[in-house]
């Protein structure tokens, strides 16, 4: 589990696509490099990754993404130079300072619009989701939560398939957000405590109605 919290920005050193099946090898450099082990669990712009290999030779280390998470996420998109969010896993005791983030990518989205605010600045992130995913609480609503490429934010202002987050200049000095343009894709994780909400009252409405039994 993760907070949305980002530590640190790790550049991408490779990008190598498996010959043997539809995987990708993403070998990254970040100042804590020599912190981590083998089998650790990593967010990688909110994708949840395992750590599967370590380079001291050239500071990095490996992870490897799956046809799935490749469907899902803009890791597809990541090239040689690319900036990925990347948070450690939350360790227990330890302060929940954004929200509770899975690392379980739901879709992307794409910046629609950004607009400079008095230091801050406003993204417009548009996405697509079948209606039925969005009754399960696969939404936004205003000032709630939501995980932008690893990043916990407030939302702003909630539409239909689309929202907007206020990013301060902190978080876009050390975050990937200060290499997005509209147009760029990014990946979204919707809270969790909605769709458990959004799934109890679609048990409580089948419960009502008879069909549930």
């Amino acid at each position: 589990m993760f907070s949305g919290i980002v530590e640190n920005t790790a550049r991408v050193l490779r990008v190598e696509r498996d010959p043997h099946n539809e995987n990708v090898h993403l070998t990254l450099t970040v100042p804590f490099w020599d912190e981590l082990k083998i089998d650790q669990s990593v967010s990688h712009n909110g994708v949840c990754l395992t750590v599967v290999a370590i380079q001291p030779q050239t500071q990095s280390y490996t992870v490897t993404a799956v046809k799935e998470t490749l469907i899902r996420s803009n890791l597809g998109d990541l090239k040689e130079g690319s900036l990925v969010n990347v948070e450690r896993s939350m360790p227990a005791g330890g302060r929940l300072d954004g929200h509770i983030v899975q690392g379980h990518v739901d879709t992307t989205g794409t910046v629609a619009d950004v607009q400079e605010a008095g230091g801050s600045a406003y993204f417009t992130i548009r996405y697509a989701i079948a209606p039925e995913m969005a009754l399960k609480g696969y939404t936004t609503v205003e000032k709630g939560s939501v995980c932008v490429n690893g990043v916990s934010l407030t939302v702003v202002d909630s539409g239909i398939g689309d929202f907007k987050v206020a990013i301060i200049p902190y978080t876009v000095e050390n975050t990937n957000f200060q290499t997005l343009k509209v147009g760029d894709r990014v990946n979204l994780e919707f809270d969790i405590v909605g769709k458990y909400l959004a799934k109890m009252i679609e048990l409580r409405n089948l419960s009502d109605s008879g069909l549930l039994k």
